[in-house]
């Protein structure tokens, strides 16, 4: 991690996007009706989902967090996959509904340009989005917390749904009512695009899926410099909530004794631990390298 307050960072983040998302929905809710922006209001809906999606990111890192038990051996991790996946679908299903109430709106063909309180609203909660974002996403990364991560793109998508409602109240201030409820459509589009995408990454996470190439590599490099390592054999990966697990297969010289190679095993998990952020389950599998390869390093 980069900064000692890492740790101290992921147990905080969510409360201050919970309050954040709570002090925006009743701020563009209250604007976009007093201005009459259509608007605005469909992105305060937006908010109350991420309300809603803070809380459940909150759960899911408090649960995540709890050690492994005989029901659960390999821990919690992969809540926080379900908690990306919940934050996707809520998403998914309000973009759904502002697309719709857009739609009919145009259909109906009643337009009328909002106040020039709408743009003050939109602006306001484009900042304050952004900076919940980058919040977020740091600690996000630094913890590789996926429902963290899930959660900064849910504001980051705010954020930009705060913007095309930003354009649209110009617009529609410079003669083209229209263009907020076109707006609105666009941040149904945009918010639903997220909520797909999150939803992805939740299942491809569930179904525990490989770690990055680059970090294999690393993990196996690490464990070929290792004194007395002959070579790998056997390399593999994969995620678990914010931990990755990892298992290795060594091969050493034939004439180490078992205590040895088992001296062996526990240097490549030092390095890989300390190579690797998040390494927290590291398998390791000592054979005897065949008699005829080429003696190992000593």
């Amino acid at each position: 991690m980069k900064f000692e307050n890492c740790r101290d960072c992921r147990e905080e983040v969510v409360w201050w996007a919970f309050g954040a998302d709570i002090c925006m929905t009743v701020f563009k809710g209250t604007l976009g009706l007093m201005s009459g922006s259509v608007a605005l209001v469909a992105d305060s809906l937006h908010s109350g989902a991420d309300v809603v999606a803070s809380g459940v990111t909150q759960l899911s890192v408090k649960i995540s967090s709890k050690p492994a038990d005989e029901k659960y051996p390999f821990g919690y991790g992969n809540i926080q996959y379900i908690s990306s996946a919940i934050v996707g679908t809520l998403l998914l299903l309000g973009a759904s509904g502002l697309m719709y109430g857009s739609v009919m709106k145009i259909l109906s063909g009643n337009f009328v340009a909002p106040s020039i309180f709408a743009a003050l609203g939109a602006g306001v909660t484009v900042i304050v989005n952004e900076l919940m974002y980058r919040y977020q996403i740091c600690v996000g990364n630094e913890n590789n917390s996926p429902a963290i991560i899930a959660n900064a793109w849910d504001n980051r998508s705010d954020a930009l749904s705060s913007l095309a409602v930003l354009v649209g109240v110009l617009a529609s201030l410079l003669g083209f009512p229209i263009a907020d409820t076109i707006a609105a459509i666009g941040v149904s589009a945009l918010v639903g695009r997220i909520g797909i995408e999150l939803i992805g990454k939740a299942v491809h996470g569930l179904m525990d899926s490989s770690v990055d190439v680059e970090l294999l590599q690393t993990a196996w490099q690490v464990s070929v410099d290792t004194p007395k390592v002959h070579s790998v054999y056997f390399l593999r990966g994969r995620h678990v909530g914010e931990d990755v697990h990892v298992d290795v297969g060594l091969r050493v010289s034939p004439s180490l004794t078992v205590r040895e190679g088992d001296a062996v095993a526990e240097a490549v998990r030092a390095r890989i631990q300390e190579e690797i952020p998040h390494a927290r389950d590291i398998r390791l599998f000592v054979s005897p390298a065949p008699a005829a390869a080429v003696p190992a390093r000593s």
